[in-house]
């Protein structure tokens, strides 16, 4: 009865609230029971995914049923700490993950463009290629 009164109290959540989650700054041995004890105390979790490769070590993503539950998880584990490492609770905004992606795509296209002499531009009219 306490959990409905909530609910209606926090009718509007803001934009960014989500039910999947972005987790950073994890002890790079930390394994799936352990995530799901951490973040199971908040609400039913429906999927966790640990970084494994090089570069997404000590991150995961976790997903849960309910929206107020994520947010309750962000509320109380921001800040936590795991064998002594605070994690950093964020939730998940495509938008900005893909942006991040795209700055290291272009930067990627543009330093092989300068080492191979190859210019963006196109010939123009009159050119002898």
């Amino acid at each position: 009865m306490a959990a409905a009164g909530l609910r209606k109290g926090n009718a509007r959540l803001p934009p960014e609230v989500n039910r999947v989650l972005y987790v950073r700054n994890l002890p790079f041995n930390i394994s799936s029971e352990e995530m799901y004890d951490i973040f199971g105390k908040y609400g039913a979790i429906r999927q966790i995914r640990l970084g494994n490769a090089k570069d997404t070590r000590g991150t995961a993503y976790v997903v849960y049923e309910d929206i107020y539950d994520a947010k309750n998880a962000v509320d109380h584990l921001s800040g936590f700490n795991v064998a002594n490492r605070y994690l950093i609770v964020l939730y998940y905004q495509p938008a900005k993950m893909s942006k991040k992606s795209d700055v290291k795509k272009e930067d990627e296209i543009t330093r092989l463009q300068e080492k191979y002499g190859i210019g963006s531009k196109t010939p123009g009219p009159g050119s002898t290629d």
